[in-house]
């Protein structure tokens, strides 16, 4: 025990040595300059030295331009051009795939089926402005048999409940999908079956009633587009959306976010919603039933 505790005194005793570092002329041994050091001195100021280097070298590395070249670090430049690139194939592939799906709908149509979305792609090569419909003698005389032979059906013969449905349909309360002043009302000469209503962009769109999503896809001319099926044959869609929020086959309540007002499609020249409301079959005046 002794001896232990000698040897540690030895060695401590040790640290705190005092030397003299002197510098002196070589040719005449006149002292220039001279330090007092001890161990303990020696070792502090080392470790010091060896602290501040490690510091100063991992912020040089951090936040310099030296560090692009140090193997495994990239330009900043050229992550953000790779960023923007993957930004530009994702688009690409989601237009391959709406093309690829344009074109699938097709082959169902030839084939006598039917498409699981809807998709607009436009011919351009063709006016079909011009084109004129007339009927035939042929065609009026099968209307004619076909109108006989449906005189009984038992659709026709709810003709005059719908007729009851419809004037209920005041009754109900429509949710205003969006609140904003209408630019262009329901016109049928014009063949405008909707409302415009202007709206701040990026503004929520709200389901109108207590329904079903029966069609939540994009198209060429009316963009993001969302349509519901409410009870009593009513159905309701909102056009140029900016984003959809809900999918097909998704159950919505009256005042629910179901897309953003935006601009999407061929047709909008600005922020705004096209609105439409159905009734069996035929488009109906929203601003009969809606105050926006």
């Amino acid at each position: 025990m002794a001896d232990n505790k000698e040897r540690k005194g030895n060695w401590r005793n040790r640290l705190r040595v005092k030397y003299r570092l002197v510098i002196m002329n070589e040719e005449t041994f006149k002292e220039r300059a001279s330090l007092l050091l001890t161990p303990m001195n020696v070792i502090v100021l080392g470790g010091s030295l060896a602290i501040f280097l490690v510091v100063a070298v991992t912020y040089i590395i951090a936040f310099t331009p030296l560090k692009e070249y140090i193997p495994g670090y990239s330009d900043s430049d050229l992550r953000m051009q790779v960023y923007h690139n993957t930004l530009r194939t994702d688009s690409l592939e989601k237009e391959l795939a709406m093309k690829d799906l344009y074109l699938q709908n097709i082959n169902l149509i030839i084939s006598g089926g039917v498409p699981d979305q809807q998709t607009q792609e436009p011919d351009t090569t063709k006016d079909y402005e011009g084109i004129e419909f007339t009927n035939s003698q042929e065609d009026s005389a099968m209307r004619a048999m076909v109108e006989q032979e449906e005189r009984y059906n038992i659709q026709n013969l709810q003709l005059g409940v719908q007729a009851s449905v419809e004037s209920n349909i005041r009754s109900l309360f429509f949710f205003a999908p969006i609140k904003g002043d209408v630019t262009a009302g329901f016109d049928s000469r014009e063949r405008h079956y909707a409302v415009d209503v202007v709206a701040k962009e990026n503004e929520p769109i709200k389901a109108t009633l207590d329904g079903t999503v029966i069609l939540s896809t994009w198209t060429y001319e009316a963009g993001n587009v969302i349509g519901i099926q409410h009870s009593s044959n009513l159905t309701s869609f909102y056009k140029h959306c900016s984003a959809l929020l809900k999918k097909t086959g998704e159950s919505v309540k009256a005042g629910e976010v179901i897309g953003i007002v935006g601009n999407s499609g061929e047709l909008s020249t600005g922020p705004h919603l096209h609105f439409e409301l159905w009734f069996s079959g035929r488009p109906v005046n929203p601003q009969d039933y809606i105050v926006f």
